[in-house]
């Protein structure tokens, strides 16, 4: 249980990382430019694979250390 949790948390710590950036509407919104702020922008390709392997590893997770919990 113990090594797959380890597995899970190194893969989803390397997933996270490979996730472009999401914090320039955060820069737009202190700075007072709002020229991308509000266009919706939709994940297509690679972003989308990396968006649902971060869901999934994210539950997978969870669900683990609620097992783990109560074993």
């Amino acid at each position: 249980m113990e090594t797959a949790l380890l597995i899970i948390s190194i893969l989803l710590i390397v997933i996270v990382l490979l996730q472009s950036s999401k914090a320039e509407g955060a820069a737009q919104i202190i700075s007072g430019s709002t020229s991308e702020l509000f266009t919706h922008r939709k994940e297509r390709g690679s972003e989308l694979v990396i968006t649902r392997l971060t869901w999934i590893l994210g539950l997978a997770f969870f669900g683990i250390c609620l097992v783990s919990m109560f074993l």
